[in-house]
Protein backbone atom coordinates (compact mmCIF):
# COMPACT_ATOMS: atom_id res chain seq x y z
CA UNK A 1 0.00 0.00 0.00
CA UNK A 2 0.87 3.85 -0.59
CA UNK A 3 1.62 4.16 3.22
CA UNK A 4 4.76 1.85 3.27
CA UNK A 5 6.36 4.67 1.55
CA UNK A 6 5.73 6.83 4.73
CA UNK A 7 2.61 8.05 5.94
CA UNK A 8 3.90 11.79 5.04
CA UNK A 9 5.91 10.44 1.91
CA UNK A 10 3.96 13.33 -0.23
CA UNK A 11 3.97 17.08 -0.21
CA UNK A 12 1.10 16.58 -3.22
CA UNK A 13 -1.99 18.08 -1.68
CA UNK A 14 -4.26 15.23 -2.28
CA UNK A 15 -1.79 13.31 0.00
CA UNK A 16 -2.54 15.75 2.72
CA UNK A 17 -5.17 15.68 5.85
CA UNK A 18 -6.03 19.22 5.92
CA UNK A 19 -6.75 18.74 9.79
CA UNK A 20 -3.33 17.21 10.37
CA UNK A 21 -2.32 20.46 8.80
CA UNK A 22 -3.99 23.06 10.27
CA UNK A 23 -2.73 21.40 13.41
CA UNK A 24 0.79 21.51 12.01
CA UNK A 25 0.22 24.55 11.18
CA UNK A 26 -1.01 26.22 14.70
CA UNK A 27 1.49 24.27 16.53
CA UNK A 28 4.11 26.25 14.96
CA UNK A 29 3.66 29.32 16.54
CA UNK A 30 4.54 27.84 20.16
CA UNK A 31 7.81 25.96 17.68
CA UNK A 32 8.82 29.24 16.58
CA UNK A 33 8.53 31.25 19.48
CA UNK A 34 9.28 28.82 22.50
CA UNK A 35 11.29 25.91 21.27
CA UNK A 36 14.05 28.05 20.04
CA UNK A 37 17.34 27.45 21.07
CA UNK A 38 20.68 30.27 21.19
CA UNK A 39 24.00 29.47 21.15
CA UNK A 40 25.72 29.58 24.59
CA UNK A 41 22.34 28.39 26.57
CA UNK A 42 22.60 26.74 29.61
CA UNK A 43 21.56 23.73 30.33
CA UNK A 44 18.90 24.97 33.17
CA UNK A 45 17.67 27.14 30.69
CA UNK A 46 17.26 24.66 27.81
CA UNK A 47 15.00 22.86 30.82
CA UNK A 48 13.42 25.79 31.18
CA UNK A 49 12.72 26.28 27.20
CA UNK A 50 11.63 22.55 26.87
CA UNK A 51 9.08 22.69 29.67
CA UNK A 52 7.40 26.36 28.54
CA UNK A 53 7.41 24.90 25.13
CA UNK A 54 5.58 21.72 26.06
CA UNK A 55 3.17 24.13 27.98
CA UNK A 56 2.19 25.86 25.24
CA UNK A 57 1.74 22.96 22.81
CA UNK A 58 -0.49 21.50 25.80
CA UNK A 59 -2.55 24.38 25.50
CA UNK A 60 -2.76 24.30 21.57
CA UNK A 61 -4.42 20.80 22.25
CA UNK A 62 -6.45 21.95 24.77
CA UNK A 63 -7.92 24.91 22.68
CA UNK A 64 -8.64 22.27 19.63
CA UNK A 65 -10.36 19.88 22.19
CA UNK A 66 -12.58 22.57 22.51
CA UNK A 67 -12.88 22.98 19.25
CA UNK A 68 -14.04 19.74 18.55
CA UNK A 69 -16.51 19.52 20.98
CA UNK A 70 -17.89 22.62 19.16
CA UNK A 71 -17.98 20.58 16.62
CA UNK A 72 -19.72 17.87 17.97
CA UNK A 73 -22.70 20.14 19.50
CA UNK A 74 -23.12 21.98 16.33
CA UNK A 75 -23.23 18.46 14.77
CA UNK A 76 -26.01 17.41 17.06
CA UNK A 77 -27.91 20.45 16.10
CA UNK A 78 -27.73 19.73 12.67
CA UNK A 79 -25.78 23.21 11.90
CA UNK A 80 -22.17 21.82 10.79
CA UNK A 81 -21.80 24.81 9.02
CA UNK A 82 -21.72 27.09 12.06
CA UNK A 83 -18.48 25.28 13.91
CA UNK A 84 -15.85 26.68 14.36
CA UNK A 85 -13.50 24.16 13.23
CA UNK A 86 -15.23 23.61 10.11
CA UNK A 87 -15.25 27.52 9.42
CA UNK A 88 -11.51 27.00 9.67
CA UNK A 89 -11.28 23.24 8.23
CA UNK A 90 -13.85 22.95 5.61
CA UNK A 91 -12.98 19.64 4.67
CA UNK A 92 -12.94 18.02 8.51
CA UNK A 93 -16.02 15.65 9.31
CA UNK A 94 -18.30 14.64 11.75
CA UNK A 95 -16.34 13.60 15.62
CA UNK A 96 -18.14 10.54 16.97
CA UNK A 97 -16.81 10.99 20.38
CA UNK A 98 -14.59 13.91 22.31
CA UNK A 99 -10.71 13.60 22.13
CA UNK A 100 -8.20 14.27 25.00
CA UNK A 101 -5.70 15.68 22.73
CA UNK A 102 -4.19 17.64 25.77
CA UNK A 103 -3.64 14.55 27.80
CA UNK A 104 -2.59 12.44 24.72
CA UNK A 105 -0.01 15.24 23.30
CA UNK A 106 1.31 14.42 27.31
CA UNK A 107 1.95 10.30 26.61
CA UNK A 108 2.92 10.95 23.36
CA UNK A 109 5.17 14.03 24.25
CA UNK A 110 6.96 11.39 27.12
CA UNK A 111 7.89 8.92 23.85
CA UNK A 112 9.03 11.37 20.73
CA UNK A 113 9.92 14.25 22.79
CA UNK A 114 8.61 16.50 20.92
CA UNK A 115 8.83 19.53 23.71
CA UNK A 116 12.83 19.08 23.72
CA UNK A 117 13.29 19.18 19.69
CA UNK A 118 15.04 22.71 18.63
CA UNK A 119 15.26 21.96 14.90
CA UNK A 120 12.20 19.58 14.02
CA UNK A 121 8.84 20.88 14.48
CA UNK A 122 5.77 18.99 15.29
CA UNK A 123 5.46 16.51 12.25
CA UNK A 124 2.75 15.15 10.70
CA UNK A 125 3.22 11.91 11.96
CA UNK A 126 3.54 13.29 15.41
CA UNK A 127 0.37 14.94 15.30
CA UNK A 128 -1.57 11.60 13.36
CA UNK A 129 -0.12 9.53 16.49
CA UNK A 130 -1.08 11.86 19.18
CA UNK A 131 -5.18 11.80 17.30
CA UNK A 132 -4.86 8.05 17.40
CA UNK A 133 -3.71 8.29 20.74
CA UNK A 134 -6.52 10.45 21.96
CA UNK A 135 -9.43 8.45 20.26
CA UNK A 136 -8.19 5.25 22.13
CA UNK A 137 -7.84 7.15 25.07
CA UNK A 138 -11.68 8.35 24.90
CA UNK A 139 -12.82 5.18 23.84
CA UNK A 140 -11.64 3.41 26.61
CA UNK A 141 -12.78 5.89 28.84
CA UNK A 142 -16.28 5.97 27.33
CA UNK A 143 -16.10 1.47 27.78
CA UNK A 144 -15.39 2.33 31.76
CA UNK A 145 -17.59 4.78 32.78
CA UNK A 146 -20.90 3.84 34.55
CA UNK A 147 -22.52 6.97 32.90
CA UNK A 148 -22.08 5.75 29.34
CA UNK A 149 -25.24 4.05 28.28
CA UNK A 150 -23.63 -0.11 26.85
CA UNK A 151 -25.23 0.85 23.35
CA UNK A 152 -22.35 3.74 23.10
CA UNK A 153 -19.44 1.81 24.35
CA UNK A 154 -17.04 0.68 22.50
CA UNK A 155 -18.42 -3.35 20.40
CA UNK A 156 -16.79 -3.62 17.07
CA UNK A 157 -13.23 -3.24 16.09
CA UNK A 158 -12.78 -3.03 12.07
CA UNK A 159 -9.03 -3.47 10.20
CA UNK A 160 -7.89 -2.98 6.98
CA UNK A 161 -5.81 -5.91 5.23
CA UNK A 162 -2.94 -5.39 3.75
CA UNK A 163 0.04 -2.56 5.87
CA UNK A 164 -2.57 -2.86 8.95
CA UNK A 165 -2.84 -6.31 9.39
CA UNK A 166 0.44 -7.87 7.39
CA UNK A 167 2.92 -6.23 4.88
CA UNK A 168 1.66 -5.67 1.10
CA UNK A 169 0.47 -8.74 -0.42
CA UNK A 170 1.48 -11.09 2.58
CA UNK A 171 -0.92 -12.73 4.79
CA UNK A 172 -1.65 -12.58 8.22
CA UNK A 173 0.98 -15.82 9.29
CA UNK A 174 0.68 -18.12 12.65
CA UNK A 175 3.72 -16.32 14.42
CA UNK A 176 2.06 -12.46 14.02
CA UNK A 177 2.18 -10.36 17.33
CA UNK A 178 -1.18 -9.45 15.89
CA UNK A 179 -2.90 -12.68 16.44
CA UNK A 180 -2.92 -12.77 20.28
CA UNK A 181 -4.30 -9.46 20.37
CA UNK A 182 -7.02 -10.09 17.75
CA UNK A 183 -8.10 -12.84 20.23
CA UNK A 184 -7.83 -11.31 23.51
CA UNK A 185 -10.55 -8.83 21.97
CA UNK A 186 -12.59 -12.14 21.03
CA UNK A 187 -12.17 -12.83 24.75
CA UNK A 188 -12.94 -9.06 25.61
CA UNK A 189 -16.50 -9.91 23.43
CA UNK A 190 -15.47 -7.90 20.92
CA UNK A 191 -16.78 -7.69 17.31
CA UNK A 192 -13.83 -8.10 14.92
CA UNK A 193 -14.15 -7.18 11.41
CA UNK A 194 -11.61 -7.50 8.07
CA UNK A 195 -13.32 -4.62 6.12
CA UNK A 196 -10.87 -4.90 3.11
CA UNK A 197 -11.01 -4.41 -0.94
CA UNK A 198 -10.15 -7.87 -1.72
CA UNK A 199 -13.94 -9.56 -3.02
CA UNK A 200 -14.47 -12.89 -2.93
CA UNK A 201 -17.46 -15.02 -2.18
CA UNK A 202 -15.51 -17.83 -1.33
CA UNK A 203 -13.98 -18.30 2.26
CA UNK A 204 -11.59 -20.55 1.29
CA UNK A 205 -9.78 -17.33 -0.59
CA UNK A 206 -9.69 -15.26 2.47
CA UNK A 207 -8.44 -18.23 4.62
CA UNK A 208 -5.12 -18.45 2.19
CA UNK A 209 -4.70 -14.32 3.49
CA UNK A 210 -5.83 -14.78 7.32
CA UNK A 211 -5.03 -18.70 8.23
CA UNK A 212 -2.85 -17.69 10.98
CA UNK A 213 -6.01 -16.20 12.88
CA UNK A 214 -8.37 -18.60 11.81
CA UNK A 215 -6.49 -21.61 12.68
CA UNK A 216 -5.77 -19.64 16.18
CA UNK A 217 -9.56 -19.31 16.89
CA UNK A 218 -9.58 -22.95 17.40
CA UNK A 219 -6.46 -23.42 19.48
CA UNK A 220 -7.07 -24.68 23.31
CA UNK A 221 -4.99 -22.12 24.64
CA UNK A 222 -7.25 -19.16 23.98
CA UNK A 223 -10.14 -20.83 25.22
CA UNK A 224 -12.83 -18.62 23.21
CA UNK A 225 -16.35 -20.17 23.62
CA UNK A 226 -17.96 -20.54 20.33
CA UNK A 227 -20.07 -17.35 20.72
CA UNK A 228 -16.97 -14.87 20.74
CA UNK A 229 -15.39 -17.15 17.63
CA UNK A 230 -18.26 -16.26 15.68
CA UNK A 231 -17.81 -12.48 16.32
CA UNK A 232 -15.18 -12.80 13.78
CA UNK A 233 -16.43 -11.84 10.40
CA UNK A 234 -15.08 -10.35 7.07
CA UNK A 235 -16.30 -7.40 4.70
CA UNK A 236 -14.84 -8.26 0.92
CA UNK A 237 -15.21 -5.94 -1.94
CA UNK A 238 -15.44 -2.64 0.44
CA UNK A 239 -19.22 -3.87 0.76
CA UNK A 240 -20.02 -6.27 -1.09
CA UNK A 241 -19.36 -10.37 0.29
CA UNK A 242 -20.22 -10.71 4.19
CA UNK A 243 -18.77 -13.80 5.75
CA UNK A 244 -18.77 -14.82 9.34
CA UNK A 245 -16.80 -17.55 10.91
CA UNK A 246 -18.65 -20.72 11.71
CA UNK A 247 -17.80 -22.56 15.02
CA UNK A 248 -19.14 -25.84 13.81
CA UNK A 249 -18.34 -25.85 10.29
CA UNK A 250 -14.82 -24.20 11.82
CA UNK A 251 -14.49 -22.07 8.47
CA UNK A 252 -15.59 -18.40 7.11
CA UNK A 253 -19.24 -19.00 6.11
CA UNK A 254 -20.69 -16.35 3.04
CA UNK A 255 -23.52 -15.13 4.45
CA UNK A 256 -26.33 -14.08 1.66
CA UNK A 257 -26.73 -10.39 1.09
CA UNK A 258 -30.02 -9.90 1.40
CA UNK A 259 -29.73 -10.77 5.10
CA UNK A 260 -27.39 -7.68 5.80
CA UNK A 261 -27.45 -5.29 2.27
CA UNK A 262 -28.39 -1.84 3.44
CA UNK A 263 -31.37 -0.06 2.04
CA UNK A 264 -29.30 2.84 -0.02
CA UNK A 265 -27.53 -0.01 -1.38
CA UNK A 266 -30.71 -2.26 -2.45
CA UNK A 267 -31.92 0.59 -4.49
CA UNK A 268 -28.63 1.27 -6.96
CA UNK A 269 -29.62 -0.01 -10.33
CA UNK A 270 -27.64 -3.08 -11.53
CA UNK A 271 -27.40 -0.97 -15.04
CA UNK A 272 -25.83 1.58 -12.94
CA UNK A 273 -23.29 -0.67 -11.80
CA UNK A 274 -22.71 -2.40 -14.72
CA UNK A 275 -22.51 1.18 -16.76
CA UNK A 276 -19.71 1.90 -13.88
CA UNK A 277 -17.95 -0.83 -13.71
CA UNK A 278 -17.37 -0.53 -17.79
CA UNK A 279 -16.59 3.21 -17.93
CA UNK A 280 -14.25 2.65 -15.52
CA UNK A 281 -12.70 -0.29 -17.79
CA UNK A 282 -12.17 2.13 -20.36
CA UNK A 283 -10.64 4.67 -18.84
CA UNK A 284 -8.05 1.99 -16.94
CA UNK A 285 -7.31 0.69 -20.54
CA UNK A 286 -7.09 4.06 -22.18
CA UNK A 287 -4.97 5.05 -19.73
CA UNK A 288 -2.12 1.81 -19.55
CA UNK A 289 -2.58 2.86 -23.26
CA UNK A 290 -1.42 6.38 -23.21
CA UNK A 291 1.04 5.96 -20.33
CA UNK A 292 2.36 3.21 -22.20
CA UNK A 293 2.13 1.03 -18.90
CA UNK A 294 3.46 -2.61 -18.75
CA UNK A 295 -0.29 -3.59 -16.92
CA UNK A 296 -3.10 -5.38 -17.69
CA UNK A 297 -6.98 -4.27 -16.77
CA UNK A 298 -8.92 -7.29 -14.48
CA UNK A 299 -12.54 -7.36 -14.22
CA UNK A 300 -14.53 -9.24 -11.48
CA UNK A 301 -17.94 -8.97 -10.79
CA UNK A 302 -17.75 -5.83 -8.74
CA UNK A 303 -14.74 -4.44 -9.18
CA UNK A 304 -12.08 -3.55 -12.18
CA UNK A 305 -8.75 -3.08 -11.55
CA UNK A 306 -5.02 -2.10 -13.26
CA UNK A 307 -2.52 -4.53 -12.08
CA UNK A 308 0.94 -4.95 -13.52
CA UNK A 309 2.22 -7.81 -16.22
CA UNK A 310 4.21 -10.37 -14.56
CA UNK A 311 7.37 -9.73 -13.87
CA UNK A 312 7.03 -5.72 -14.09
CA UNK A 313 5.95 -3.83 -11.29
CA UNK A 314 4.49 -0.34 -11.74
CA UNK A 315 5.77 2.89 -10.48
CA UNK A 316 4.20 4.76 -7.49
CA UNK A 317 3.76 7.91 -9.71
CA UNK A 318 2.27 5.97 -12.44
CA UNK A 319 -0.16 4.53 -9.83
CA UNK A 320 -0.99 7.90 -8.82
CA UNK A 321 -1.40 9.62 -12.17
CA UNK A 322 -4.19 6.42 -12.87
CA UNK A 323 -6.20 6.32 -9.49
CA UNK A 324 -6.44 10.31 -9.79
CA UNK A 325 -7.68 10.50 -13.53
CA UNK A 326 -10.16 7.70 -12.81
CA UNK A 327 -11.79 8.96 -9.82
CA UNK A 328 -12.15 12.45 -11.32
CA UNK A 329 -13.55 11.20 -14.20
CA UNK A 330 -15.85 8.77 -12.27
CA UNK A 331 -16.95 11.23 -10.08
CA UNK A 332 -18.23 13.13 -13.19
CA UNK A 333 -20.06 10.37 -14.91
CA UNK A 334 -23.83 10.04 -14.73
CA UNK A 335 -23.64 6.53 -13.51
CA UNK A 336 -21.39 6.49 -10.74
CA UNK A 337 -23.12 9.46 -9.36
CA UNK A 338 -26.03 7.21 -8.93
CA UNK A 339 -23.97 4.88 -6.65
CA UNK A 340 -20.99 4.73 -3.95
CA UNK A 341 -17.77 3.76 -5.67
CA UNK A 342 -13.74 4.20 -4.10
CA UNK A 343 -11.07 4.36 -6.89
CA UNK A 344 -7.84 3.58 -4.83
CA UNK A 345 -4.00 2.75 -5.47
CA UNK A 346 -3.38 -0.51 -3.97
CA UNK A 347 0.45 -0.06 -3.83
CA UNK A 348 1.20 -2.16 -6.59
CA UNK A 349 -1.98 -1.29 -8.83
CA UNK A 350 -5.01 0.05 -8.89
CA UNK A 351 -8.85 -0.77 -8.19
CA UNK A 352 -12.40 0.78 -8.98
CA UNK A 353 -14.87 -1.02 -6.55
CA UNK A 354 -18.31 -1.06 -6.39
CA UNK A 355 -19.06 0.55 -2.87
CA UNK A 356 -16.31 1.65 -0.29
CA UNK A 357 -15.40 1.08 3.30
CA UNK A 358 -17.86 3.56 4.80
CA UNK A 359 -20.35 1.25 3.79
CA UNK A 360 -18.98 -1.60 4.60
CA UNK A 361 -18.74 -0.32 8.41
CA UNK A 362 -22.47 0.24 8.48
CA UNK A 363 -22.79 -3.04 7.13
CA UNK A 364 -21.36 -4.75 9.94
CA UNK A 365 -22.55 -2.65 12.33
CA UNK A 366 -26.75 -2.82 10.85
CA UNK A 367 -25.34 -6.58 10.83
CA UNK A 368 -24.47 -7.25 14.53
CA UNK A 369 -27.49 -4.90 15.88
CA UNK A 370 -28.39 -2.06 17.80
CA UNK A 371 -25.25 -1.85 19.53
CA UNK A 372 -22.97 -1.30 17.21
CA UNK A 373 -22.66 2.64 16.34
CA UNK A 374 -20.23 5.16 15.05
CA UNK A 375 -19.09 5.99 18.23
CA UNK A 376 -18.72 2.43 19.47
CA UNK A 377 -17.08 1.27 16.30
CA UNK A 378 -13.18 1.06 15.35
CA UNK A 379 -11.66 1.64 12.44
CA UNK A 380 -7.95 0.85 11.91
CA UNK A 381 -6.49 1.40 8.79
CA UNK A 382 -3.04 2.95 7.16
CA UNK A 383 -5.32 4.61 4.03
CA UNK A 384 -6.71 7.86 4.69
CA UNK A 385 -5.52 10.26 2.76
CA UNK A 386 -8.11 11.78 0.63
CA UNK A 387 -8.14 10.67 -2.77
CA UNK A 388 -6.79 7.58 -3.82
CA UNK A 389 -7.12 5.31 -0.66
CA UNK A 390 -9.70 3.30 0.55
CA UNK A 391 -9.83 3.73 4.53
CA UNK A 392 -10.79 7.48 3.96
CA UNK A 393 -14.71 6.99 3.88
CA UNK A 394 -14.52 4.97 6.65
CA UNK A 395 -14.26 7.87 8.76
CA UNK A 396 -18.48 8.37 8.13
CA UNK A 397 -19.28 5.65 9.88
CA UNK A 398 -16.93 4.85 12.85
CA UNK A 399 -13.79 5.96 15.41
CA UNK A 400 -10.82 5.68 13.42
CA UNK A 401 -7.01 5.04 13.90
CA UNK A 402 -4.21 6.00 11.13
CA UNK A 403 -1.77 3.64 10.87
CA UNK A 404 1.51 3.22 8.71
CA UNK A 405 2.61 -0.60 9.52
CA UNK A 406 0.99 -3.38 11.45
CA UNK A 407 3.68 -2.85 14.31
CA UNK A 408 1.51 0.11 14.76
CA UNK A 409 -1.71 -1.48 14.31
CA UNK A 410 -0.17 -3.93 17.42
CA UNK A 411 0.63 -0.74 19.56
CA UNK A 412 -2.85 0.81 19.04
CA UNK A 413 -4.14 -2.81 20.33
CA UNK A 414 -1.57 -2.59 23.20
CA UNK A 415 -2.37 0.58 24.66
CA UNK A 416 -6.39 -0.03 23.98
CA UNK A 417 -6.34 -2.61 26.53
CA UNK A 418 -3.84 -0.68 28.70
CA UNK A 419 -6.13 2.32 28.74
CA UNK A 420 -9.12 -0.27 29.23
CA UNK A 421 -7.81 -1.67 32.15
CA UNK A 422 -6.99 1.60 33.54
CA UNK A 423 -2.76 0.55 33.20
CA UNK A 424 -1.71 3.97 32.53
Amino acid sequence: MTSRYRVEYALKQHRRDEFIEWIKGVLAGPFVLHAVKSSGITVADDMKISADARRRYAEVFSDIERLVDDQIFMYSQNTPEFSRLKQLVPSVGEFFTQLPLEKAFYIEDEKRSISKRRLVCPSFNDVRVILNTAQLLQLSGNFNSVSIQEEDKLQLITFDGDVTLYDDGDCLMPDSPLIPLIIQALSRNFFIGIVTAAGYKDGAKYYERLYGLIDALELEIYGLTERQKERFLVMGGEANYLLQYDSVLKKLKFIEPSKWILPAMAGWNPINITNTLDFAESVLSDLIRKLELPAIVVKKERAVGMVAKPGFKLLREALEEVVLICDNKLNNFQPAQEIEFCAFNGGSDVWVDIGDKSLGVKVLQTFLGKDAKSNSTLHIGDQFATVGANDYKARRSACTVWIANPEETRNCLVDLFKYIDNKY
